[in-house]
């Protein structure tokens, strides 16, 4: 009578058929992650309207270079202040572009449009202009320290200077800072918020350039 016996596995055997499952396994895995959805983000822009004409016009150029911004505001994802020492960033909705960029050519586009200057020249054109207008953000977040208050908060300062290299030093500046109300709940909102705030700043700032004295260029 035969007895049947199992077979008998040799290492190598053992080896092929161990590795072979951890391929399976790997390609199970991955094909359940690749079925799953793509995080869907929300993307802005700060849109702030067109400040009021100008009182007088500046003969001569302005050039308006990118707002830089403290660290912790330089990305592109929205930033939440929940106590006076924890910020957070949203994964979930960003700006399109760094908001430096975005703020210095808003600057342009609202100074322009105001006819502070016969001409402006936006962040990123050829150096060209009698001035040049900078700014540094050390606040450009939403405020939820009161939660049933958010507050979109932002404070720029800006600094003027000629544009002879000879001169570099500023020979004027101003901090601006606005705090405006969230009206309504999620990004949508809070974008509006932060282009309120920064519309204000635009405007506040095209009243105080153009009652300027300016050095001759």
């Amino acid at each position: 009578m035969m007895i049947a016996r199992p077979l008998s596995r040799t290492p190598a055997s053992t080896a092929v058929a161990a590795v072979a499952l951890a391929a399976f396994v790997a390609i199970a895995g991955g094909c359940s992650v690749l079925s799953r959805p793509a995080p869907v983000k929300n993307v802005f822009l700060i849109d702030a309207p067109a400040p009021p004409a100008a009182a007088s016009t500046h003969p001569g150029t302005l050039q308006v270079r990118a707002v830089n911004l403290a660290a912790q505001f330089r990305g592109r994802s929205f930033v939440y202040r929940e106590t006076d020492l924890r910020y957070v960033a949203d994964f979930y909705s960003e700006f399109l572009v760094a908001p430096g960029a975005m703020l210095g050519e808003a600057t342009a586009r609202g100074l322009e449009r105001a006819r502070v200057f016969a001409r402006v020249v936006p962040p990123g054109a050829p150096p060209d202009g009698n001035f040049v207008l900078d700014g540094f953000a050390d606040a450009f977040y939403i405020d939820l320290r009161d939660a049933s208050k958010a507050v979109a908060e932002v404070s720029v300062t800006f600094f003027l200077s000629r544009s002879d290299p000879a001169t570099p030093v500023p020979f004027w500046s101003k901090q601006y800072q606005r705090r405006v109300p969230v009206n309504g709940p999620g990004a949508d909102a809070q974008a509006a918020a932060l282009s309120a705030a920064f519309a204000d700043i635009t405007a506040e700032l095209a009243r105080d350039l153009a009652a300027l004295a300016l050095p001759k260029p």
